[in-house]
């Protein structure tokens, strides 16, 4: 009697791990239909495959073949997306960004400029600005405010009018609220220098002219 060739044995129910690697030890395709002929060539005559078993194998291998192929895909297509991205953010090289921090650069003959999330109820903003040692080196009164983004300018003076050097600055304000004073968000904007693409293609960063990085998410907007 010929022996049988089962092949639920050699192609269990589970699917294999995304995360395996081909190697000469695995079944393919072509592995799979050459013991499915020698299957039907050397069943036993008096007791041949149930057909119900026979098409469940072909179904189970579609649908293992079918989920690899899926994958594969998937990986295709996050390769060519995070190329375009990494493309687009070398786009911004230049350019300003809004970002979550209220740190930023001050440079010779330029503004240093934010945005304030001014909220609703607001009747008065006051700004403040340090220098990187915390001191405290202008403060404006800039009134009451509309509700929604107000963007502003400081000129690099101090109180006495005079220039202060280059430099990082730490921008905060208040507004009043119910007759409270409350922190309220502040912006800085910032220029994109270089960008620097992760070898291992899980994420992008902008590298800012103060030496700051921010991923691609801690960008409010572009300007």
């Amino acid at each position: 009697m010929t022996s049988q060739v089962n092949l639920a044995e050699l192609f269990p129910s589970t699917a294999p791990s995304t995360t395996a690697t081909n190697n000469t030890s695995e079944l393919g395709q072509d592995d799979f239909m050459e013991l499915m002929i020698a299957q039907l060539e050397n069943q036993d005559p008096t007791n041949p495959q149930d057909n119900t078993e026979f098409l469940a194998q072909i179904a189970q291998f579609s649908t293992v073949s079918g989920v690899q192929d899926l994958v594969d895909g998937f990986g295709s297509l996050s390769s060519v997306l995070y190329a375009n991205q990494a493309l687009e953010a070398a786009g911004l090289v230049g350019r300003q960004v809004v970002t979550d921090s209220n740190l930023g650069l001050l440079k010779s003959d330029q503004t240093l400029d934010a945005t304030l999330d001014i909220p609703a109820n607001a009747t008065g903003v006051t700004l403040y600005i340090q220098d990187a040692s915390g001191s405290l080196v202008h403060t404006q009164a800039l009134g009451p405010a509309l509700q929604g983004d107000l963007k502003i300018q400081w000129d690099g003076m101090n109180a006495e009018g005079q220039a202060l050097p280059e430099g990082q600055y730490r921008i905060s304000a208040e507004a009043v609220m119910g007759g409270q004073n409350s922190a309220i968000s502040v912006y800085t904007h910032n220029q994109v220098d270089s960008v620097t693409v992760d070898g291992s293609g899980t994420g992008i960063l902008l590298n800012l002219d103060g030496g700051a990085q921010v991923g691609m998410s801690g960008v409010k907007s572009f300007l």
